[in-house]
């Protein structure tokens, strides 16, 4: 669906080292008790870049999700493609950067797994978390929302370890 889609060789190497990523998460929060739709994780992870075949701006979640809902898949699927974008992006946020009206911020544990296996994949690698954490800071600031949201969302993953 990727190579169809018009993705790159990079973004489907990309995809599938956070496809790797996602799996081991997945299999960390389990064992702690939590009940994962691991099948919903591994879709998401292997699709979540799907939209870079249009785009490779921060609209690339929700054109992402577009393209997955042409294809009648499920709105779970979509939602999670829809919210990896950075630590996710708040109501204001996505209004104030024109991403529309809607809350763009992982909620469910599946979302927050393809989301954090993201963060933790710099092209074909896994990174440090403190890696991602420097990018995001220099980029953002430290102070900025999303920076926030990065940290809460490894201070999340940090139990399951």
């Amino acid at each position: 669906m990727l190579e169809e889609s018009g993705c790159s060789q990079r973004v489907i190497q990309h995809s599938l080292k956070v496809l790797e990523v996602a799996k081991r998460l997945t299999r960390q929060v389990e064992n702690q008790g939590i009940k994962v739709n691991a099948g919903l994780v591994e879709t998401a992870a292997i699709l979540h870049d799907i939209g870079r075949s249009k785009t490779h701006d921060l609209e690339h979640g929700l054109l992402g999700g577009e393209i997955l809902g042409e294809r009648g898949l499920p709105e779970d699927l979509r939602r999670a493609v829809e919210r990896h974008v950075g630590a996710g992006i708040s109501k204001d946020e996505a209004a104030r950067l024109g991403l529309g009206k809607g809350n763009l911020i992982p909620e469910t544990i599946e979302e927050k797994i393809v989301c954090y296996a993201d963060k933790l994949v710099d092209g074909t690698e896994e990174v440090p978390f403190e890696d991602t954490l420097r990018y995001f800071e220099g980029k953002f600031g430290k102070g900025h929302p999303i920076v926030a949201r990065l940290k809460g969302l490894h201070q999340y993953f940090i139990k399951f370890k």
